[in-house]
């Protein structure tokens, strides 16, 4: 048969109830650190001096007047929010400007040395630290309202000292913003009369120039330039230029556009286009409409073109359109002759100005040094009217009245101490045990590395867990195979049967990397489980250090393994019965201090031999793998090798350490027993053995109480125990 195989098993995560069943475990020292820490929160709440607090309200203006000042400004007077005012002011309060006069108002130099027991009285310094532990300073969330906040044993005491604080601040505040002030308005004046002497300065310098240069300004004592001739005379003569274009381009327009008409067209147009109407040429257009009615009425009275008359008024209508084209060409000539006389008067015009925007650029670049000066006039001067506006402003603000810092509510004394806070301490210190002692209880779980679980055993030795052992197990043999605890080791048995790959590895030592992990109850109850399913079985005490199997089993240990292997007595001497029939027992007998190292002896191989041919299974109780070379050596020897584990006793280094023992001398470790399991706390491990058991014996007892298989049961209970 193949032995259990195990998959090395992933690293875990923690589920709800991991942590559940560490508190449970670990419920002791949560317990005691919670009730210590509660106990020394409660002592010392009630050991501390109780102390009162009162509070006075002071409200914290940035400094500005009551009214608006001259020159008001949103930004500079009680404007945005600053973030570190209050924050500045708190620094302020508690300052040694602040707190040194208060102390020597109220005298606590003096005042503090009786109170603290001291000769004499207080350095200002010591005082100053003492009273700093009393405030304590909190802003009014979304205003501008301040807290100052004394505690002190005395009721009165501690109201004195607020109101005290808030008025030498209040003092403090007005002081400063009245120094400022005045000392501003001084550097202000400083500044004006400095800046009045460099404009009367200037304006002689600029008087000097206008007299040295001759110019005519007619805003001399004011700010700006007035205008000179030649600006005058350029400007008018500019003015023609631009009229006489105006002119010029007209009429050479209208007279380009009369020639390119025909002569009838012409002769119409011009009467609307000259400026004056020409009567000579209104009478002959008159005259020519007159006559080509008259044609158009004889050519409709059927007078033929040979007509006289017709002729006659043909005759007439050339004479009028000759002299129609003559007064037309008299009239363009007169159009033409006016164009070149705006030619020639244009062109003087523009010759003057020209003549004239030199002489100004020439004056100009003259007069330069004067402009240049009095621009330097006006900006001195209008810099020296902005000193004294604000000169003047601040003059009226500095004497407008100001509240920076108003005493909102003072102080009173306290009627019930605040300090120390009973209620409060007490629940912190009920919540602050309870997480102390839990997280002191997951460190301590993080620290032990000690074997926890089945998976800490199969991922740390690669070795499968083949039985789980409870707590306070007793000795099968005295309680009978219907034991609570038989179970769990009915499946230690089976799990190792089908983990043997032959049915001739009988030969079993039971080890255990330490003492006191149950090694020596775990061999004795396999043994009885196996001779209770009718095996025979023989338990083999190999601890000859310390031998206790004879003890339980209550027989002599006057002769025993030993004295076979010394060849005192046979093996049939040797070898006791117990009151169970197919289980046997070989004692450790006496060991002399000469036959330390009887078990690796060639007497010993022979022994195992010989027992694994007489019995259906040996089981070996050896001593602990650390620290004597006896288990090691029966490791070696025997077929198969059960190593204990105690729960949460050792560290897995340890256990690993027995393992590699076993390897190393060449022994066959079969499997891990788990011992000592408290299943109760430990829910994950009931179905081991637990859940079984009162499954197995609940339906048992059903079957048992119904009347009509009432015989049959004690009949089937009779059964059991014959075979087991």
């Amino acid at each position: 048969m193949d032995s259990l195989k195990t998959t090395p098993s992933p690293e875990s995560k923690l589920h709800f109830l991991d942590y559940w069943r560490i508190i449970r475990i670990r419920k002791t020292v949560i317990l005691a650190v919670f009730l210590l820490v509660v106990i020394t929160a409660t002592l010392v709440t009630f050991i501390l001096p109780e102390s009162f607090s009162s509070t006075a309200r002071i409200r914290v203006e940035r400094d500005a007047t009551d009214i608006a000042p001259m020159e008001y400004n949103s930004r500079l007077v009680g404007g945005g929010y600053d973030p570190y005012f209050i924050q500045t002011e708190f620094e302020v309060i508690q300052s040694e400007m602040i707190l040194d006069k208060v102390i020597d108002s109220l005298g606590l130099n003096e005042a503090w040395a009786k109170k603290y027991g001291t000769e004499g009285k207080l350095k200002t310094d010591e005082t100053r630290m003492l009273l700093k532990r009393q405030i304590d300073l909190r802003p009014v969330r979304n205003t501008s309202l301040i807290e100052i906040r004394v505690y002190s044993d005395k009721p009165d005491e501690a109201a004195t000292i607020a109101n005290k604080i808030a008025e030498v601040y209040r003092d403090y505040r007005l002081e400063q913003r009245n120094k400022m002030g005045r000392g501003g308005i001084k550097s202000l004046k400083d500044q004006f009369d400095e800046q009045e002497q460099k404009v009367q300065k200037q304006q002689e310098l600029v008087d000097s120039l206008r007299k040295k240069l001759k110019i005519s300004d007619l805003n001399a004592e004011g700010s700006g330039s007035g205008p000179s001739d030649t600006s005058e005379i350029y400007r008018t003569l500019d003015r023609q230029r631009a009229e006489y274009t105006t002119i010029l381009s007209r009429e050479e327009a209208q007279l380009g556009k009369l020639k390119s008409m025909d002569r009838l067209t012409r002769a119409q147009a011009l009467p609307t286009a000259l400026p004056m109407p020409d009567a000579r040429l209104n009478e002959l257009l008159a005259e020519r409409n007159l006559a080509e009615q008259k044609l158009v009425t004889f050519e409709k009275g059927d007078y033929g073109p040979l007509n006289p008359e017709v002729i006659k008024v043909k005759a007439e209508l050339d004479t009028v359109d000759k002299q129609i084209d003559a007064t037309v060409e008299g009239i363009l000539n007169g159009l033409e002759s006016h164009v070149l006389q705006d030619q020639a008067a244009l062109s003087n015009v523009v010759a003057e100005v020209a003549k004239a925007q030199q002489a100004d650029l020439d004056k100009a670049e003259a007069s330069r040094p004067y402009w240049v000066e009095k621009r330097k006039l006006e900006e001195m001067v209008m810099w020296s009217r902005i000193l004294q506006q604000k000169l003047g402003g601040e003059t009226i603000d500095l004497n407008l009245p100001k509240t920076p810092v108003e005493i909102v509510d003072r102080a009173v004394p306290g009627i019930a101490p605040v300090r120390p806070n009973k209620p409060l301490n007490i629940a912190l210190g009920i919540v602050v045990g309870l997480v102390v002692g839990v997280g002191l209880a997951f460190f301590i779980e993080y620290l032990d590395t000690s074997v926890k679980t089945i998976d800490d055993v199969e991922r740390a030795l690669g070795c499968p867990v083949l039985g789980v052992i409870p707590q306070n197990v007793g000795y099968i043999l005295y309680e009978g195979s219907e034991s609570p605890h038989a179970e769990a080791y009915r499946v230690l048995r089976t799990n190792l049967l089908f983990s043997r790959k032959d049915d001739k590895l009988n030969a079993i030592c039971v080890v255990s990397a330490g003492a006191g992990e149950g090694k020596t109850t775990t061999a004795i109850n396999l043994a009885t489980v196996f001779a209770q399913s009718g095996q025979r079985v023989v338990i083999v005490d190999s601890d000859l250090r310390r031998p206790t199997l004879h003890k339980l089993l209550r027989v002599s240990n006057n002769i025993g393994l030993t004295s076979y292997l010394l060849k005192q007595n046979t093996l049939e001497e040797v070898i006791q019965t117990s009151s169970l029939a197919t289980l046997n027992f070989l004692p450790s007998g006496k060991l002399p201090s000469s036959s330390l190292g009887i078990l690796s002896s060639p007497q010993m191989k022979e022994l195992i031999s010989e027992l694994k041919q007489r019995f259906d299974f040996v089981v070996f109780d050896s001593p602990p793998m650390m620290g004597v070379s006896d288990a090691s050596v029966l490791a070696s020897e025997v077929d198969l090798t059960l190593q204990v584990i105690q729960y949460r006793r050792y560290p897995q280094p340890m256990n690993i350490r027995a393992k590699q023992m076993i390897e190393k001398v060449g022994g066959t470790l079969i499997g891990i027993v788990l011992n000592n399991i408290n299943m109760s706390q430990d829910e994950s491990y009931y179905y081991y053995s637990g859940y079984y058991h009162d499954y197995y014996y609940s339906k048992k007892e059903d079957d048992a109480s119904s009347p009509t298989d009432k015989g049959a049961a004690e009949k089937g209970k009779a059964d059991i125990k014959q075979k087991y």
